[in-house]
């Protein structure tokens, strides 16, 4: 389906640039292709906000507070250069 979007001319110079790099006559392949990578990107980004929303009260606090005490202990010991 053909439809019209608002682009700042930069991307679509930059479009342009890579379409050509990869032999295509336009962008429209690059344009499908990005959207199908964000379309999946914010589905498995809904995905794994529910599977932790799930989590919540799993630990008891006195888990949270040894775990967050020994990730202190270890960062302390960090030797930077």
């Amino acid at each position: 389906m053909r439809t019209t979007i608002d682009i700042p001319d930069r991307l679509r110079a930059e479009l342009l640039a890579l379409a050509a790099k990869k032999g295509l006559r336009g962008y429209s392949e690059i344009v499908k292709e990005a959207i199908e990578m964000y379309i999946h990107y914010i589905k498995k980004s809904e995905i794994n906000k529910r599977r932790v929303l799930k989590l919540e009260g799993v630990w008891k606090d006195e888990d949270v507070n040894k775990i967050a005490e020994a990730v202190e202990s270890a960062w302390a010991g960090w030797k930077t250069r």
